[in-house]
Parts: structure tokens; C-alpha cells; sequence
């Protein structure tokens, strides 16, 4: 931009003519408050095209003087820039003159400009100068580095010489890029987007029309489509009412009819097997009878005669424990004479410790072998008496929290029985993951069972839903099976599917997917067949017990066998301990050897005799017991068949009583469906009665019931349904149909034209954003550079700028200061001092005059210095200096003199006089280097 040479002033305020030099970077207007520093920078500013300072205005100055006309003119310089050009081209010499007249027109005061070539002096310029109006005249300014933005800055109140700083970021990025941006590129995104949103209103109106179209067309098609869906509800009640449901009420009675003749003829069938069923039961009862009585008698025979057996075998033992023991004691006599004069004192006190600990460990173990034949003893009793299964520890204690909540129940093991022992292994190969199930005897329980289950963690089935046992298929493993109550469904099928075989290779006959098992265990289902194995203890029926009681049988023989060894250990040990007691208090053995040797050698020859008696006793004994075992097992075999025998006459009996009591009325039923049907089918043509037909119209209506809820539908709907009974409605809505469409496609069009629209948009705010960066750079490296001169370092980052309008609207120049390393400070912070202020605002307010292409220009600032200090003021000043700007600025005479400091030319203003027109002319002092 330019700088300014001189003004001159004609009847300008209260100045009547005068020439002042401005041609110095920093000039100093100095002078008392009103004496006319403002009014010589309003006179620039109006010269330059600008506002005035405050609520002032030109005409307010040309008035006081009370003259017609006034001027204004300066020389600037005008000299050729880094690219060559002048500012004020075409005008060719390094000095230019501008000049303002004002004239009283009419009442009013017009402003008129021109620009010369060279120096003028204002009386030529009277006589052949060319004058603009206001707006080229800003153009040319504009040209020359004086654009809109830079106007804005020169026209800061007096003052308000920190006003920059007190910019939003916004605020700021705009000015930036008013002062430094292409005008073209911001005027291209504006016109974009404004035709963008024009575009945008027609698309809207558009639409707006559209819905409301299709809102009509919509309704009219929902109107037709209720006219049709009610000419098709009525058509579907005609047929109903006229054909459809009379001939599904002649298929329900044929097909009724036929099932009652079925179920007539298999009732006699099953008359006729039932009575044969019940005299079959009766006479094996009889026979049963029979057998039960001699069971019971050959039964109670074994067990007397067991019982005497027990008595010898205990009392053979006991002689032959006795007649040991004392064969022990003649041992141990002997034992003790041979090594009477053979052991010291101290082997004598180790021997005998260790015939206490052998004593101690052998009573030890008799001790617990007793506990323990005890109780095998009295588990044996207990399975001699009762019939149920045994039972695991968790399974004992949660019964019993059953029983303690009066929720009654039963084991699956105590209601089954297994007719056949010789499928007794297979059985209990298929059931054993259903030892512990429990089954509930009151459904209404099985919500409280099951919480009591899930509170205890119980990890076997608990059922509530039972049926009665269906029958068994013939070859079926539910065959060898009886339940004394209704068991699970799942289960009874489950036993049901699979079939009893020898091996696999008989198995072959079955059909390919058909369960099977051995009587070994073999198993085979749907997923493949493997071993079960046979379980090595039974759970269910009698030959469970009957094995339940040979095992604890054998195992209380055994204990028995490992208590007398026991024993015998005792003793031996108990006479060890003994003699090596007598050994420490005297040998006296060899007397009591003699004195007992009789006795002795009595026992030696019965030793013999009690032990083949004993044998002989515990044979016999084995033998009794064998006998009373297969006796219960034959008197439990009677009753298992008694059982199932009376289970059959009961079914048969009651099955009598029901085939007896329905006979009568289902014959009369089918009596009466035959007159119906006959009266029906009267005078219906014959194709409405084809099988087919009739089995199709079945199938679409699922039955006659089916077609009834459907009339009855259909006439509800028909009844409170609002429906359109008129068929203009279908002419309607196809003319609205074809109008919507002709409004859709004018819509695609303008959406199409939208689109591209955006496009533009998108481009030119591209372009805009690429501009605004740049701009942005250069006035950083400006904000840098003159930060470095004051010695104040500046960051100004780059603000987020995206191609969005939301974000580009709300993006911000943030400019950051530090000022001797104190910390950084933004633009309006608060915390900044007012020499702070004055060097922010300077800064800002120069680096939009710094440009590379037109270096220079001048700033108008109205007393900078009014609330600094020295130190501050001498910074100030070092700053103006050390940048190519030119500066006139005001200040009052009551300053420090350090404002003079770097002020090449002062310029001295003086007050008008009272009583004089005139105010005196300004005076100047200059520098001298």
C-alpha cells in the first residue's frame, strides 16, 4: 500500500489553509485535548473514503468553517511494488495527488474525488481535474491497498486502539480474510450456496405437494382396496352360507359315521377278549392260591431249620476258638522256657514295648471289626424285613426333607418289579441312570419339590408327571416289567422301544431302526450299540433284594472270618505282653508249663475234632441258608404272578363295565347320524360330494368348525367393518394414481438438479476453504514476524476447516501471545496489562497491512499511549520502528516524553483563540539524524 507525503487543508473545522509535511514513517500529533488532532485524522479519513471517528461526520467540519466549498488534498507516493506495478496505474510518477471537494448543494454538503498524476496544486486541480463519485473513487483506493477491510481498520475510534484484540475468533478470521482473500472465490460460495437453497425451497415445495398428493392417492387406494376386500368378504359369505358348510356337514357325519361303525365293531371284538381274559385270570388265581400255601410251609420248614444249624455252627465255633486259645497259652509257655536264660534285662524292657504296641493294635482292630459285623448284621435284618432298595446318602437325607414338607413320594426302585430274573442284568443296565428318581404322588407338589431340589442341589430327576403304564408290545423290555404305580411316560416308552434278543445276530430280523438288547447288556439305539454292562448290584424287583441279602450274607461271613483272626491276633499279642512282663518279674514258666500240662494235651487231641466239626456245621449251615433263599425267591415269583394276574382281571373287569355302559347309546348315535345324513344330501348335485372335494374343502377350512368360525368372522367383519360399497371409487383412484406419478417424476428431476447444485456448493466451498488456508498462513508468518521485531512470541495454528458448513461456520482465528515468557495469553483473555493490549492490537492491526506484493501503508492510531507506562511506551515505540508501516499518531500533551521518542516528525496543534475565526496553523518539528 501507499504512504502519504503531505495534506493540505482548506476551510477544513476552524482551519482557514494550510501545508503540512507527512513524510516520515512515524509521525506525532501533539496538543491539548480540543485542540483539532482527531480533526486532522477525520480530514485523512475522509480524504481516504473513510468513516469518521465516533458520531462525527465531514459535513459537521465544513459547516464551522461557513465557507462554500472545502478541500482536502495529499500527495502519496506512488511507487512501483515487488511485482512491478503502481499502485494508482495508469498513473506513471512516483508521486500522486488525491483531493476531496466539498460543495453546499441544495441545503446539503456532496463529497467529490479525483486522482492526479504527479503534484497538483489544489487551483489547477479547480480547473481541469476529472472528478469521481464515492464508489469508483473507492475502487481505485481499493486497488491500491486500500480495500474495504483495511478501512475498517482505519477507522478505530479514538482510543480504541486495542480493539483488535477484543475480536471473537471469528470475527478476526473474518477480517483476515476481507483483507487478504480473493473476493471472487467468497462471491463464487455464496452464489453457490444461494442458489443451492434456492433450489433446495423449490425441491421442498415440491415435496410438500408430492406428500399431500400422495396422501390422497393413498387414501383413495386404501378406499378401493376396502371396496374390494368388502365385495370379496360378501362373495366368500355367499358360498359359505349357500354350498361350503352344507357340504362340510355331510363330510363330518360320513366321516362320523364311519368311525362310530369302527369303533361299534372293535367294541365287540374287545367284549368278546376281555371275558376270555377274565376266566384265563380267575382259574390261574386259583392255582396260584395253591402254590403260595405250599411255598409258605416248604419256606417256614428252611427257616427252622436254619435257625438250629446257626446254633451249631456257634457253638462248634466257640469250642474250637476256646481249645485254640489254649493251645496259644501252651505256645507261648513253651517259647517262654526256651529263652528263659537266653535275654538281658534291656532286650527284656524292648521286647515288651513291643508286645504292648502289637496288643494295643490288635484290640484296636477287633474293635472295629466288631462295629462294622454289627452293622452288616443289621443292614441284613433290614433287608430280610423290608422290600425297598438301599439308598445313597444325599438321596436318605433329601427324602426326608421331603417328608419333613408333607410332600408324599416314592423311588423309582420301590415301584418296579422284574418278572423274568433272566433279563434281571439288562433291566438294570437300562435303568441305572434312574436308581435315585423320585416320583411325586401329588402333581400340585412339584413346584415346592422342585424348589426344595433347587435349593439342595438334588441331582436326580424329581417327577410330577405320571400316566398309567401303557400296554407292552409283545418281545418288549416293558414286558418283563411290572410297576405297582403309574410311572413316567418317558420311561414306559423308553422300555417299550427297545426288544429283548439272545445276541446281535438274532437281531438281524428287526427292521433297521428298531432298539434292541442282550440279555448281557448289549445295547443297541439310534446312535449305535454298545455294552451297558450288568450292574454288579441290583436295584429293582425281588432278585434285587434276594442279591442285596446274599451280599451282605457273604459279606458277614467274611467279617466273621477276619474277627476270629483278629481275635487270635489279640490274643497272641496279649500273651506276648504278658510274658514279657513275667520275664521282668521273674522266670516262673517252666512250673506253670507242668503244672497245666494235662490240660494241655486234652486240648491237643479235640483240636482236631472241633475243627471237622465246625466245618461240618458251617456246610450245613451254607446249605439251610441256600434252601431258605430259594424258597423266598419261588414264594416271590408266586406273588409277582398273582400280582400281574389280578392287575389283568381288574383292567378286563372294568373294561367289561365301559364296553357294557356305551353299547346302547352309541348305537342310538349312529341311528341318528343316518337320518341326518340321508336328509341332508337330499337334493345336493352329485360333483359336490366327491370324495376329493370334499377332502380339499376339509383341508382349506381345517373341518366344519373351521368353516363356521369363518362365516362367523366374515359376518362380524361385514357388521362392524366401514366399508365402500361404491365402484367409483376404483376409477378415482387410478387417476390420482397417474398424477402421482407424473409429480414423481418431476420430483426425481429436481432432486437430480439439487444434487448437482450441492456439487457446485461442495466445489466453491472447497476452493473457499484452500483460499481461507492460505490466507490464514500468511497472516501467521506476518503475526510471527512481527512478534519477533517486539520481541513477543505469537501462535496463530490453523483453524479446523472442513468442507461442511457447520464446521466452516464456527471455525475461528485463535492467536496466542507470550510476553516475556509468562505465560501464553489469548486474544481477550482478561489477563493481559494495557501496554499488553496496545502491543496485541498493534500487532494484529499491522500484520493486515504487511504484504509481500504491496508493502507499506499508514495507520491511524489515536492515542496509544493513554494508560502506559515509561517502560511500556519505550516498547511501543520500539516496535513502530522496527516495521515499514507509517503511523501518525495522537497524543495529549500530558504524556511522558518518551512518546516523542520514536517520532521522526511531530506535528504541534494549538487551540482557537477566543474572538478569533481561525484556529493557529500546526506547527511541525522534525527530526534531524
Amino acid at each position: 500500500m501507499f504512504h502519504i507525503r503531505e495534506i493540505e487543508l482548506v476551510h477544513w473545522d476552524f482551519w482557514r489553509r494550510f501545508t503540512v509535511p507527512l513524510d516520515a514513517q512515524i509521525i506525532t500529533i501533539v496538543g491539548p485535548n480540543g485542540s483539532g488532532k482527531t480533526t486532522l485524522l477525520d480530514a485523512l479519513r475522509t480524504l481516504f473514503a473513510l468513516r469518521c471517528s465516533g458520531k462525527r461526520e465531514f459535513r459537521r467540519y465544513v459547516r464551522r468553517a461557513n465557507a462554500g466549498v472545502a478541500w482536502i488534498r495529499a500527495t502519496v507516493a506512488n511507487r512501483p511494488g515487488p511485482t512491478g506495478k503502481r499502485p494508482f496505474f495508469p498513473c506513471l510518477k512516483d508521486d500522486v495527488t488525491l483531493a476531496c471537494r466539498i460543495k453546499r448543494a441544495g441545503g446539503d454538503w456532496t463529497r467529490e474525488y479525483t486522482i492526479e498524476d504527479g503534484i497538483v496544486a489544489i487551483e489547477e486541480l479547480d480547473e481541469r481535474a476529472q472528478w469521481a463519485g464515492l464508489r469508483d473513487y473507492q475502487t481505485r483506493l481499493a486497488y491500491a491497498g486500500l480495500t474495504p477491510a483495511i478501512a475498517k481498520v482505519l477507522a478505530l475510534e479514538q482510543g480504541d486502539t486495542d480493539k483488535l484484540c477484543e475480536y471473537s475468533p471469528r470475527a478476526l478470521l473474518d477480517l483476515v480474510f476481507d483483507v487478504f482473500g480473493d473476493k471472487e472465490v467468497l462471491d463464487n460460495y455464496q452464489t453457490a450456496r444461494t442458489e443451492q437453497h434456492t433450489a433446495l425451497r423449490e425441491l421442498e415445495s415440491l415435496a410438500l405437494d408430492l406428500e399431500k398428493l400422495r396422501a390422497q392417492a393413498e387414501a383413495k387406494r386404501l378406499e378401493a382396496d376396502r371396496y374390494m376386500e368388502w365385495r370379496d368378504l360378501t362373495r366368500e359369505t355367499q358360498a359359505l352360507e349357500a354350498e361350503i358348510i352344507p357340504r362340510l356337514e355331510v363330510a363330518d357325519l360320513t366321516r362320523e359315521i364311519a368311525e362310530a361303525r369302527g369303533k361299534l365293531r372293535g367294541a365287540r371284538v374287545d367284549t368278546r377278549e376281555r371275558t376270555a381274559v377274565v376266566a384265563s385270570a380267575n382259574a390261574r388265581l386259583a392255582e396260584l392260591d395253591s402254590e403260595r400255601a405250599q411255598a409258605r410251609e416248604a419256606l417256614a420248614n428252611a427257616k427252622a431249620l436254619l435257625a438250629e444249624q446257626d446254633a451249631l455252627w456257634l457253638t462248634a465255633r466257640d469250642r474250637l476258638r476256646d481249645i485254640d486259645r489254649l493251645l496259644a497259652e501252651r505256645d507261648a509257655l513253651r517259647e517262654r522256657v526256651s529263652r528263659e536264660h537266653g535275654a538281658d534285662a534291656l532286650a527284656s524292657e524292648e521286647e515288651a514295648s513291643a508286645a504292648f504296641a502289637a496288643a494295643d493294635a490288635a484290640r484296636s482292630e477287633v474293635r472295629s471289626l466288631k462295629a462294622r459285623f454289627e452293622e452288616v448284621t443289621e443292614q441284613l435284618r433290614q433287608a430280610r424285613d423290608k422290600a425297598g432298595p438301599p439308598q445313597e446318602a444325599d438321596v436318605r437325607r433329601f427324602r426326608s426333607l421331603l417328608n419333613d414338607e408333607g410332600i408324599e413320594h416314592f423311588a423309582l426302585a420301590e415301584l418296579t418289579e422284574v418278572t423274568d430274573p433272566a433279563w434281571q442284568g439288562a433291566v438294570e443296565a437300562i435303568l441305572r441312570p434312574y436308581r435315585s428318581l423320585l416320583l411325586l404322588e401329588d402333581e400340585n407338589d412339584r413346584h415346592a419339590a422342585w424348589s426344595l431340589g433347587e435349593q439342595e442341589r438334588f441331582r436326580h430327576f424329581l417327577v410330577a408327571d405320571r400316566s398309567p403304564c401303557p400296554g407292552a408290545m409283545p418281545g418288549s423290555l416293558l414286558e418283563v416289567v411290572r410297576f405297582a404305580g403309574d410311572p413316567p411316560r418317558w420311561l414306559a416308552d423308553l422300555l417299550n422301544r427297545i426288544q429283548r434278543v439272545e445276541n446281535a445276530d438274532s437281531a438281524k430280523r428287526l427292521p433297521k431302526d428298531q432298539d434292541w438288547i442282550t440279555r448281557d447288556g448289549y445295547h443297541r439305539e439310534r446312535r449305535g450299540a454298545r455294552h451297558l454292562g450288568v450292574p454288579h448290584e441290583f436295584w429293582f424287583g425281588a432278585l434285587a433284594r434276594t442279591a442285596r441279602v446274599d451280599a451282605l450274607n457273604a459279606e458277614v461271613r467274611d467279617l466273621d472270618a477276619r474277627l476270629q483272626a483278629a481275635q487270635k491276633q489279640q490274643d497272641e499279642a496279649d500273651a506276648r505282653l504278658r510274658a514279657c512282663r513275667e520275664k521282668l518279674l521273674g522266670l516262673q514258666a517252666a512250673e506253670l508249663m507242668l503244672a497245666r500240662a494235662s490240660e494241655f494235651e486234652a486240648a491237643a487231641q479235640e483240636q482236631t475234632i472241633a475243627r471237622a466239626a465246625q466245618q461240618t456245621a458251617e456246610a450245613q449251615r451254607e446249605a439251610a441258608r441256600a434252601e431258605v433263599t430259594r424258597r423266598e425267591e419261588s414264594l416271590r415269583g408266586i406273588d409277582i404272578e398273582a400280582n400281574r394276574r389280578k392287575d389283568e382281571l381288574r383292567v378286563a373287569r372294568e373294561a367289561l363295565v365301559r364296553l357294557n355302559a356305551d353299547d346302547k347309546p352309541q348305537r342310538l348315535e349312529q341311528a341318528a347320524r343316518l337320518m341326518r345324513l340321508r336328509g341332508k344330501r337330499r337334493g345336493m348335485p352329485r360333483h359336490w360330494l366327491a370324495p376329493e372335494t370334499l377332502a380339499g374343502l376339509a383341508e382349506q377350512f381345517n373341518g366344519l368348525a373351521g368353516a363356521r368360525n369363518e362365516l362367523a368372522r366374515l359376518k362380524r367383519r361385514l357388521n362392524e367393518g366401514d366399508w365402500a360399497t361404491d365402484d367409483q371409487v376404483l376409477i378415482v383412484r387410478d387417476k390420482l394414481k397417474l398424477e402421482l406419478d407424473a409429480r414423481e417424476r418431476d420430483y426425481r428431476e429436481r432432486s437430480g438438479y439439487c444434487e448437482r447444485t450441492r456439487i457446485l456448493v461442495d466445489e466453491a466451498r472447497a476452493a473457499y476453504i484452500a483460499k481461507l488456508r492460505a490466507t490464514v498462513r500468511q497472516y501467521a508468518k506476518n503475526l510471527r514476524a512481527l512478534g519477533d521485531l517486539a520481541g513477543i512470541h505469537v501462535e496463530c495454528p490453523t483453524p479446523l476447516l472442513e468442507n461442511e458448513d457447520a464446521t466452516l461456520s464456527s471455525a475461528g482465528l485463535e492467536v496466542a501471545f507470550d510476553f516475556d515468557q509468562k505465560g501464553v495469553q489469548t486474544l481477550n483473555d482478561g489477563e493481559a496489562s494495557g501496554g499488553q493490549q496496545v502491543m496485541k492490537s498493534l500487532i494484529l492491526l499491522v500484520g493486515l497491512l504487511m504484504d509481500d506484493a504491496r508493502p507499506g501503508g499508514f495507520v491511524f492510531i489515536d492515542e496509544p499511549f493513554a494508560h502506559l507506562d515509561v517502560a511500556n511506551i519505550d516498547r511501543v515505540g520500539a516496535f513502530l520502528r522496527a516495521t515499514r508501516a507509517q503511523y501518525l499518531i495522537t497524543t495529549p500533551v500530558t504524556h511522558n516524553a518518551n512518546v516523542f521518542q520514536p517520532a521522526q516528525l511531530t506535528l504541534v496543534t494549538r487551540k482557537k483563540k477566543g474572538g478569533e475565526d481561525w484556529a493557529p496553523p500546526i506547527g511541525v518539528l522534525r527530526r534531524e539524524i
